[in-house]
């Protein structure tokens, strides 16, 4: 079971990947993955870059964990996102067999949770809320100089 400081501790790595994405004008979401209390993965939204719909944090993340691990499965590793993870996203990383997932902001309008209950692995812990008003006001400032 991992602490409140080590949850806020890589939080704040996946929010400097957030403000990455921002500057780059992608939609501000950052994701870490860690395993073993060493940060083996990265990621930001490259959807706009990429030009591809799924080129979310979370599944850059997944993709370079894969590959630093050797292996599709990333049982032992712990995905911190500053904000919940699509449905999309959820498949994959209930597909990946994550122990953890870490999420700041709630999303009310795409996140997992206004699809589908339970979309993880039977054993993955899901804790939410870490950072949430930090990795929330990124979102929001972003949108609203967008507008």
């Amino acid at each position: 079971m991992q602490d409140v400081n080590s949850d806020e501790k890589y939080m704040r790595l996946a929010l400097a990947e957030a403000q990455e994405a921002a500057r780059r004008d992608e939609v501000p979401i950052g994701a870490v993955i860690v395993c073993q209390d060493r940060v083996i993965a990265r990621g930001h939204n490259l959807t706009e870059t990429l030009t591809d719909v799924t080129a979310h944090a979370e599944m850059q993340a997944i993709t370079s964990a894969a590959s630093f691990l050797g292996g599709k499965y990333l049982t032992d590793c712990t995905l911190y996102v500053t904000v919940e993870p699509c449905l999309m996203c959820a498949g994959a990383l209930g597909w990946s067999q994550i122990s953890r997932v870490v999420f700041g902001a709630s999303d009310d309008k795409r996140g997992y949770h206004t699809f589908c209950e339970k979309p993880f692995h039977k054993k993955t812990q899901v804790v939410g809320g870490v950072l949430a008003d930090e990795c929330a006001k990124l979102m929001t400032d972003f949108f609203k100089n967008k507008r």
